[in-house]
């Protein structure tokens, strides 16, 4: 056991808490597996076409999810679409290994 290893400080274990928590649903992972495979912003109605859960669980969903950034959304007249914000899901990963202890991964160059 290494005696000098530090727990993560309090206010970012705090911010990942909440990533892991907004991910702790499966219909929240459907949403987001979705919108990252789709590529392009869905209004709540292609959303809740695709999942099969009702409109009012789906638009519950959508707020936590936006409410971590994990979504952005952008009204066009009556209708609001969501898509992913891939800033915050790209740091995802490197949460999870902080989290466990691991060095975070070393971003891939474009």
């Amino acid at each position: 056991m290494n005696e000098t290893a530090q727990p993560l400080d309090r206010t970012t274990a705090a911010e990942y808490a909440t990533w892991f928590k907004a991910l702790a649903d499966p219909t929240r992972i459907q949403v987001v597996s979705l919108l990252a495979r789709h590529g392009a912003p869905m209004n709540v109605g292609e959303i809740v076409a695709a999942v099969d859960v009702v409109q009012s669980t789906v638009s519950a969903h959508l707020k936590v999810l936006a409410e971590v950034r994990f979504l952005l959304s952008e009204h066009q007249g009556t209708a609001t679409y969501y898509r992913i914000n891939d800033t915050c899901v790209d740091c995802f990963p490197t949460a999870a290994d902080i989290v466990m202890g691991r060095p975070a991964p070393i971003p891939a160059q474009s």
